[in-house]
């Protein structure tokens, strides 16, 4: 019997993995079974309706081989440590689900004994969850660095998803902070099991799929000195040559002390504009290369979306009426979902401001962009549109996201528009 303070250390380790989110799966349940990852989707965050979904978030064991500086759960580390047999996990995950506590299940762990070894018993879990509890819900695993590619395979049959961490984004820090990782260990297994998923698809396989869900990503932002541009030129590559469904950022804190380590974390803000310039590469069809150049960081002060139109003035104002989808999706303060709406619109009729007002566009960034019917309402000089949308920036990063926020605000926080 899986006792409380186990639970409580190896839930607690697991914290630090962002790599989760809504689970995209189909998977549905089975006459007999338990769960239904296809219904709302599992993750622990919000999803673009406002609803907050929830996993078993644990580790397997927090006892680890290796000795990244990073990690808190590293060899050298004074915590308190704990491991759970593949038994307590599956009572725990049946448990918790029946009391309505959990949807599903993220499951990772430290590499203790080998990474063989590790890998085999997390692969026995989501087994036994499938075949003998019958479990139908989500579930996502983390992989192994250097597991055997059969181990690996056999689990991602069982699993709706799979994520092998990057970690840190080049080759140089890797060896500088976790040198018993390396850059084929990590990429490889992905590079097998994206082969795998279009093998799937070519042969409309159906049953016994892998990783239906895909596969996702954390990066660490600042533990090392890559800049922005080398951090998204590496994301742009794993979702183009991967298929990756998302990368992750995480924003580095000085939980460990180490030499190797800065004393001052990356900060939330560069974390958040590297989320919205992922999601300009994912939705909005920017090339990292109109983004950041490589040895740049993204500027803190506007969006990415707003800075490449600031130094891309000459392209505007663009008629609302008139413009093509593509060139939409580059206004700043209209949305992908906007834009789509737009373009719907306009076919049984001709857009004014009053009707961009009700679609919920963020006029007082988007009208310094765009005509309405001809018509302009924004500031014409480069260097004035710089300052209002500045001072627009400030009093948004002033307003707390709250139940009582303004539509806009929220709808760009829970889905990433912007």
């Amino acid at each position: 019997m899986l006792d409380a303070e186990r639970l409580t250390i190896l839930t607690e380790s697991a914290k630090y993995d962002v790599s989760c989110s809504s689970s995209g799966s189909k998977r549905v349940n089975t006459k007999g079974g338990l769960g239904n990852s296809s219904v709302g989707g599992i993750c622990h965050s919000f999803t673009p309706d406002g609803r907050c979904i929830s996993l078993l978030k644990i580790l397997m064991s927090n006892e680890c081989l290796y000795d990244c500086e990073y990690c808190p759960n590293r060899r050298s580390a004074d915590v308190r440590r704990a491991r759970v047999t593949p038994d307590e996990i599956c009572n725990l995950t049946i448990n918790f689900y029946m009391r309505n506590y959990i949807e599903g299940l993220f499951l990772s762990s430290a590499v203790f004994d080998t990474p063989n070894r590790t890998m085999e018993l997390l692969c026995e879990t989501v087994v036994k969850l499938r075949k003998v509890y019958n479990f139908n819900g989500y579930i996502h695993l983390k992989g192994i660095p250097h597991a055997d590619d059969e181990i690996i395979m056999r689990a991602a049959k069982y699993v709706d998803r799979m994520s092998f961490n990057v970690e840190l984004p080049s080759e140089k820090s890797l060896k500088l902070l976790a040198p018993q990782k390396t850059k084929e260990s990590l990429l490889l297994p992905m590079k097998k099991l994206s082969t795998a998923q279009i093998y799937d698809k070519e042969n409309k396989v159906r049953k016994g799929k892998v990783i239906p869900a895909g596969q996702t990503t954390q990066m660490i932002i600042g533990a090392s000195p890559e800049s922005d541009g080398q951090i998204l030129r590496l994301t742009e590559a794993l979702y183009r040559k991967m298929g990756l469904k998302r990368v992750y950022y995480s924003s580095y804190v000085p939980v460990v002390e180490s030499p190797k380590l800065p004393t001052v974390g990356a900060g939330l803000l560069r974390e958040h504009r590297l989320y919205q310039a992922d999601w300009l590469i994912r939705f909005y069809g920017f090339d990292v290369r109109e983004i950041c150049d490589e040895g740049d960081n993204l500027p803190l002060d506007f969006d990415p979306k707003c800075a490449w139109a600031m130094r891309n003035m000459h392209l505007f104002p663009v008629e609302i009426n008139t413009a093509p989808l593509e060139v939409l999706l580059r206004v700043p303060g209209i949305g992908a979902k906007s834009a789509y709406r737009i373009m719907q619109a306009r076919k049984y009729g001709a857009l004014d401001f009053d009707n961009l007002a009700k679609m919920r566009i963020i006029l007082k960034r988007a009208k310094h962009f765009i005509t309405c019917k001809g018509k302009f309402y924004g500031l014409e000089s480069g260097n004035a549109v710089k300052a209002a949308l500045l001072l627009d920036g400030i009093r948004e990063n002033e307003e707390q996201l709250s139940m009582f926020s303004s539509p806009s605000v929220a709808l760009s926080a829970l889905t990433g528009e912007i």
